[in-house]
C-alpha cells in the first residue's frame, strides 16, 4: 500500500503540528499523540510548547519534541524541516494551522497589520508545505493539513484581510491537492467557523462575538478529533458546522441573497 492509504495506521508516523501552543494546534496534537504518531510541537512560545509535547509523549509513549517556530521566517521553517527529518526521520504528516485574524474594517484597517497576517497566514503555509513536500514527494508518501476558515468560503464585514488570506489557502491548497495526488501526497483544507479558542483574544476587540455566535461556535477537541480521523483518506475539505457549507453552496448559486445572509442577518461582528 503506498501513498496517504499508508496513514490509517499512525502509530510512529512523524506528524508537524504549527500553531500547536494552544487551542486547535494544541488539541490536534494531542489527538496525533493518541492514535500513536510522533508529534513535533511547533509555534513561538516554547515554555508553553514543552507542557504540550510532555504530554503528546504521555499520550502516545513515543518521543516528542518542541520546536520554537516563527512561520514569519522562511530560513526557520527551512532549518526546522531539515533538523526533524535528521533527529526523527521522515514526516509524514503537516497540520498548518498557524494564523491569526483582526475584525476591522477594510478602510481603518493597519496595513502593515495586514502585511504580517499574509507572511503568517498565507506565505507560512506555502513555505513549510513546500520544504515538507518535497520529502514526501520522494517517499511517495504524506499527507498535507492545511486549516483555512469558513471566512476563506464566505466573507463577511470587518473580515476583508482575514478572508483574504483565508481564500489564498483554499485557492493554493486545491492546486496543490492536484499536483501532489499523483506523488502519494493528500492535501486536505479544515474549514471551520467559530471555534472556541484564544483566537478571539486578538481578532475580536469587542470581547463578545463568540456569546452572539453561540450556536455555531466549534469545540477544539471535537474538532480535532474529526481532522485526524481524514488521515488516510482523500477527502478533499472539512467544512464545519455544517450550516456553513450549506451556505456556502447556496451562496455559490444566489450570490445576492447570499450578500444579504453573509452583510446582514449572519453579520454579528
Amino acid at each position: 500500500m503506498r501513498g496517504y492509504k499508508q496513514l490509517k495506521d499512525l502509530r510512529n508516523r512523524i506528524a508537524i503540528v504549527t500553531g500547536a501552543s494552544s487551542g486547535l494546534g494544541e488539541q490536534v496534537a494531542y489527538e496525533l499523540a493518541r492514535q500513536g504518531a510522533i508529534v513535533v510541537v511547533c509555534a513561538r512560545r516554547l515554555k508553553k510548547l514543552e507542557l504540550i509535547s510532555q504530554k503528546c509523549q504521555s499520550l502516545s509513549g513515543r518521543i516528542s519534541l518542541s520546536k520554537q517556530l516563527d512561520v514569519e521566517k522562511p530560513e526557520q521553517i527551512e532549518r526546522l524541516v531539515d533538523e526533524i527529518e535528521e533527529e526523527l526521520g521522515p514526516i509524514d504528516i503537516l497540520v498548518n494551522n498557524a494564523g491569526f485574524g483582526l475584525m476591522e474594517n477594510a478602510l481603518s484597517f493597519e496595513m502593515k497589520v495586514a502585511e504580517k497576517m499574509f507572511r503568517v497566514n498565507v506565505l507560512g503555509m506555502m513555505y513549510l508545505s513546500k520544504y515538507v513536500a518535497l520529502n514526501m514527494a520522494e517517499r511517495e508518501r504524506g499527507a498535507i493539513i492545511n486549516v483555512g476558515s469558513a471566512a476563506g468560503k464566505i466573507a463577511t464585514p470587518k473580515s476583508a484581510v482575514y478572508s483574504a488570506t483565508k481564500f489564498a489557502v483554499l485557492g493554493y491548497s486545491n492546486a496543490l491537492r492536484l499536483e501532489l495526488k499523483p506523488l502519494g501526497i493528500s492535501v486536505l483544507t479544515v474549514n471551520p467557523g467559530p471555534v472556541k479558542t484564544d483566537f478571539f483574544k486578538i481578532a475580536d476587540k469587542s470581547g463578545d462575538y463568540l456569546k452572539k455566535v453561540g450556536f455555531l461556535v466549534l469545540e477544539p477537541a471535537a474538532l480535532a478529533k474529526k481532522i485526524v480521523s481524514t488521515l488516510g483518506t482523500s477527502r478533499r475539505e472539512l467544512n464545519l458546522p455544517y450550516v456553513f457549507d450549506v451556505a456556502h453552496h447556496l451562496y455559490e448559486l444566489f450570490p445576492r441573497i447570499g450578500d444579504y445572509f453573509a452583510g446582514d442577518l449572519f453579520n454579528k461582528k
